[in-house]
């Protein structure tokens, strides 16, 4: 069992999530898969083992889909396999990123290409593959992860902060782009969230003192915190809910 809350209308949904092998992106497989959801995630590193755990754990596995998001035909051609397992994708969650940090005086136009093909580009691609789909199925949600990163202006990142920024423009415009056809198009924007990768690059004592120092809640973010936020978006309790940015962050950044 988890904890996370409980959203019944996500019990055989047909969820895609990019990313979906490590990080929050496990998180956000395993918190779908526990609603009763089908969900098929890309990864590009092997996610065989994960999946053997999450049957073992949950009695059902996710379709792991190796792929990697920066080949766009390759994304949308996994989206059409899981519509054909699980049926139309009626959930998108856009959530893999690469936050490697980067210089301005240090980055090639190479760099800043692959930086976008992998933050920013895909949000747009799976959206125009899902929304035919979601349309015949009568609607949909797409979760595009955005980062309150771009809010505090972030260092040691540009190339990754302006995709971030970018991210919620692409939420607003397909918000209301989709919404005649009930598709849902919200961004979500988590604080620092201190996974594995986070604790063995960036998380120094002095950077964590720092940043929770900024936070209204002192205590550090963890995945499951971002996953009961993305699922109340995908649900139906926020069926009134779109082109919007929803922060969860313990509180570092003000919105409204």
């Amino acid at each position: 069992m988890t904890g996370y809350a409980r959203f019944h209308d996500l019990d055989g949904a047909s969820v895609f999530i990019t990313g979906g092998g490590a990080g929050i992106g496990a998180a956000l497989t395993e918190g779908f898969l526990a609603q009763g959801a089908q969900v098929a995630f890309v990864q590009r590193t092997d996610a065989t083992a994960f999946c053997d755990g999450l049957a073992a754990r949950h009695g059902r596995r996710p379709l792991y889909l190796c792929c990697d998001v920066r080949d766009v035909a390759a994304l949308q051609n996994a989206m059409e396999e899981a519509a054909r397992v699980h049926g139309p994708i009626t959930v998108l969650v856009n959530n893999a990123a690469d936050d490697s940090r980067h210089s301005l005086a240090g980055t090639s136009v190479e760099d800043w290409d692959r930086i976008q093909a992998v933050n920013l580009r895909p949000h747009f691609f799976t959206a125009q593959a899902a929304a035919p789909g979601m349309a015949a199925a009568g609607g949909g949600s797409i979760v595009n992860f955005s980062s309150i990163s771009y809010l505090m202006g972030h260092h040691e990142m540009p190339g990754y902060v302006a995709a971030k920024a970018a991210i919620t423009g692409l939420t607003h415009a397909l918000a209301r782009e989709l919404g005649p056809q009930r598709i849902r198009v919200n961004a979500l924007l988590p604080g620092w969230v201190l996974t594995d990768r986070q604790k063995q690059l960036w998380a120094t004592p002095e950077g964590l003192a720092g940043h929770l120092a900024r936070q209204c809640i002192p205590e550090h973010l963890v995945e499951s915190d971002i996953v009961d936020a993305a699922l109340f978006l995908a649900s139906k309790a926020s069926r009134m809910m779109t082109g919007q940015a929803l922060v969860v962050d313990g509180g570092v950044v003000v919105t409204g």
